[in-house]
């Protein structure tokens, strides 16, 4: 697999985040969807054990991102 695609998923990562920081979960969470289908994608197309490896630490990643994101909306 390309180290193109997780730089496509990096910079999608680093969007989710500055959209965290500046309080705009509305657009985080349709990046986090975004992010998350590209990710799906990846995953269903991945054959070796290092992709898959890299595509688990973004999931937990997205995961924890979501989280985050759930506990934006409970502050506005």
């Amino acid at each position: 697999m390309e180290n193109n695609k997780f730089t496509v998923l990096k910079k999608g990562v680093q969007e989710i985040i500055d959209l965290i920081a500046s309080k705009n979960s509305k657009e985080a969470t349709n990046k986090l969807v975004e992010v998350s289908e590209g990710l799906d994608e990846l995953l269903d197309f991945a054959e070796e054990d290092a992709d898959l490896i890299e595509i688990s630490k973004y999931q937990v990643l997205l995961n924890q991102l979501q989280q985050k994101i759930i506990a934006l909306n409970g502050h506005i």
